[in-house]
């Protein structure tokens, strides 16, 4: 490696080899290496102590080779994590194929292995009384436009409330209350239509008259259960990241919910069966898909429910739960709507099905509203968050504190 003197240009912005290992996510000695093969110039620094890089020629290198190493001077960009693995199209749970844990168990069984490995035939989650009185005070104090990610946001806050050992972190006693926490989660959501059910029923069909007024026959309230299963966790999403940051700051599991679902508010992550939902239901009633796809592709906008970034082919929880659809008669109508989306999509690009458009099939059948995809995935994912923070309450605390890489005006700067 070369370096040519410093440029009499003292307003270029420049960058010392550490700033530009950090910028680049790669070690110092990768700086030089790029030097060396010519992807990157540098010039000595003054009084030759080490060399300085150009911010923008560094930038232009990163995105061109979008290449990211672990800092040992950060925090920890890679988790270890015994929970998900996705590969090769495929999606196990602890090394066991979900799709076959949706098929063979309830959703409060596989929650509970995932937690303790230990599977229990026939465990139900019960809410405390007096928990869920005071979630449900809260949520009914809400304006009657609320969704339901705001209820249970809220629910959470005043379950947390009602706890005041919440602050122990030892497995007991998080699982105690996570056990609590999701059927207050569901009780506290108003009842659609009906009588909500009795105590000491499953947890599928506790949300189903939360979801739609439309009584529960056993082959829907199956793929219900199968996705609340099937959404349980799926590695490292947004909304996990945020919940293991938070247990990483040893917060209660409580607030590692409430991060979670913080993240949920946003619209990339969670809510993306609500579009699929909306889709599909203009397809059924206009009666054939390709129009609303036309629609959707002359207007420049994604088609929601297709293409996901951690699968090449169909997504293997859609493909689950359209199998346990084809059960479900009245879902016949929505079942062919969906495969006429992909089928039309597949025209101009192979994108395949997700749990998304799985999901929106089970509420347009069903009666249900736009929003109660997120629904599930909100009260399901519970599980996961919670599983999550058990590993993190087992790492070291606040590790996960990745450094800025700072792009404002070098210092000095003259006093504003």
């Amino acid at each position: 490696m070369t370096d040519q003197p410093e440029p009499g240009h003292p307003d270029a912005p420049r960058l010392t080899t550490r700033e530009a290992a950090e910028l680049l996510g790669v070690k110092p000695e990768t700086v030089y290496a790029y030097v060396s093969r010519g992807q990157l110039s540098s010039v000595r620094a003054a009084g030759g102590r080490g060399s300085t890089f150009d911010a923008e020629e560094v930038r232009a290198l990163a995105r061109r080779s979008g290449r990211r190493e672990p800092s040992p001077a950060g925090g920890d960009l890679v988790f270890r994590t015994g929970i998900t693995l996705i590969e090769e199209d495929r999606y196990y749970l602890r090394g066991v194929d979900a799709t076959e844990l949706a098929r063979r168990h309830s959703y409060e069984e596989v929650a509970e292995w995932l937690w303790t490995g230990e599977l229990r035939p026939g465990v139900r989650f019960e809410a405390p009384p007096e928990t869920l009185a005071a979630a449900r005070r809260t949520v009914g104090a809400l304006p009657a436009h609320s969704g339901s990610t705001d209820r249970l946001r809220v629910a959470v806050t005043a379950a947390a409330a009602t706890d005041p050992l919440r602050f122990d972190l030892s497995p007991k006693a998080v699982l105690s209350s996570a056990r609590s926490l999701i059927p207050t989660l569901v009780g506290a959501l108003p009842v659609v239509g009906g009588a909500s059910e009795a105590p000491g029923v499953s947890l599928a069909r506790q949300l189903w008259p939360r979801l739609t007024a439309r009584p529960a026959d056993t082959q829907a309230l199956a793929v219900l259960d199968a996705a609340l299963v099937l959404l349980i966790d799926h590695d490292l999403a947004a909304s996990t990241l945020a919940a293991r940051v938070a247990a990483s700051a040893h917060a209660h599991p409580y607030a590692v919910v409430s991060a979670g679902l913080g993240v949920l508010e946003g619209p990339l992550h969670g809510a993306a069966s609500g579009l699929a939902h909306r889709m599909l239901q203009e397809a059924v009633d206009r009666g054939s898909a390709v129009p609303v796809v036309a629609d959707h592709l002359r207007t420049g906008r994604r088609v929601p429910g297709l293409g996901h970034r951690l699968y090449r082919g169909e997504d293997p929880r859609a493909r689950t739960l359209f199998a346990l659809l084809e059960d479900v008669p009245q879902a016949a109508g929505a079942l062919a709507a969906a495969r006429e989306v992909v089928a039309t999509t597949a025209r101009h690009a192979p994108l395949h099905a997700t749990i998304d458009l799985a999901l929106a099939v089970l509420s347009v059948a069903c009666g249900m509203a736009a929003e109660a995809g997120e629904t599930v995935f909100a009260v399901s994912r519970t599980a996961g968050w919670i599983a999550h923070a058990l590993e993190e309450y087992g790492e070291r605390p606040l590790r996960i504190r990745p450094s800025g890489q700072y792009t404002g005006p070098r210092p000095p700067q003259p006093t504003p």
